[in-house]
């Protein structure tokens, strides 16, 4: 077993390793992408059944009971075809090899298979490697490729809805905390105060915005995810992730409007460019950090 063990932990087979288990964690997060936005909408809908029921005052004029709902979560149903409802075969389901051999379309109907279900199961191995190579075999890898999946997996939902769901963003903060409990990536007394900094910093920015235009400028999710962030990285990272996020958000807006004629009044996503600025610091905030300051001492 130890021998085994030996042989993964080797720095040129670890990436590889975690190259193929990222392929399959890829196809998983297609599921995710996909399903827990339904699912979060599912469970409001459910909860204001029962706030309109618990309301009623005449029980003779109550609506009748609602028939249960057929069980949907990240596991059942199995997936299928959104145009033909064809039930996706373990051999159809290869990440990006299924895709690939079927042209991008499905085996029953043909109707087309979006491109991003291969570039997410590419995104999830790639990250899986980079995290191995980057920390070597040990706590420091596992965690970052935990951290890149929950990115992944939350800024494809906030392009999708602008919604960044709790069941990420806060599982992701205490992991966050939990790990460097140890000191995986920071001091725990830095990642606490990176949480907390992180979330009070953007909650902040909310309301002077909200007092100033009467507007909502972005959603409590992105406070959630900057105190995860926080939480990973430490509160040194934070003026190093605000300002690379606001930065690309900035650059992203503009070119939206100049050349995809995006509305100024369309709500752009900033989850996305909060995950991609906080996996720069993860990764090279320390150093980062460190060339700028000593640009002004």
């Amino acid at each position: 077993m130890s021998g085994t063990l030996s042989a993964v932990a080797h720095p040129a087979v670890f990436p590889w390793v975690c190259f193929a288990i990222g392929l399959v964690v890829g196809s998983f997060l297609n599921v995710v992408i996909h399903r827990l936005p339904k699912m979060m909408e599912r469970s409001w809908r459910e909860e204001c059944v029962e706030l309109l029921g618990s309301g009623e005052t005449d029980r003779s004029s109550a609506p009748p009971p609602r028939p249960k709902s057929e069980r949907f979560d990240l596991f059942v149903p199995g997936s299928s075809c959104p145009a033909c409802g064809h039930g996706i075969t373990a051999l159809e389901n290869i990440p990006i090899l299924s895709w690939a051999m079927l042209r991008g379309r499905c085996s029953a109907c043909k109707a087309r298979i979006s491109a991003r279900y291969p570039v997410v199961e590419l995104l999830g191995a790639v990250a899986a490697a980079w995290s191995a190579m980057r920390f070597g075999f040990g706590p420091a890898a596992f965690g970052a490729m935990v951290f890149l999946w929950c990115v992944i997996a939350a800024s494809f939902i906030d392009f999708d809805t602008q919604l960044l769901p709790d069941s990420i963003t806060l599982p992701l903060l205490w992991l966050g905390l939990l790990l460097n409990t140890a000191g995986v990536f920071t001091d725990l007394r830095s990642a606490v105060i990176g949480a907390v900094a992180g979330y009070l910093a953007l909650w902040s920015v909310y309301w002077l915005f909200k007092l100033v235009t009467g507007k909502e400028g972005m959603g409590y999710g992105d406070f959630k995810l900057l105190a995860a962030i926080g939480a990973w990285c430490g509160w040194q990272a934070l003026p190093l992730t605000i300002v690379i996020s606001s930065f690309i958000g900035a650059a992203v807006g503009i070119a939206l409007m100049v050349f995809a004629r995006h509305g100024r009044n369309v709500p752009i996503p900033f989850g996305p460019y909060l995950g991609a600025a906080g996996i720069i610091a993860l990764f090279w905030g320390p150093q980062l950090t460190r060339q700028y300051v000593s640009q002004f001492m």
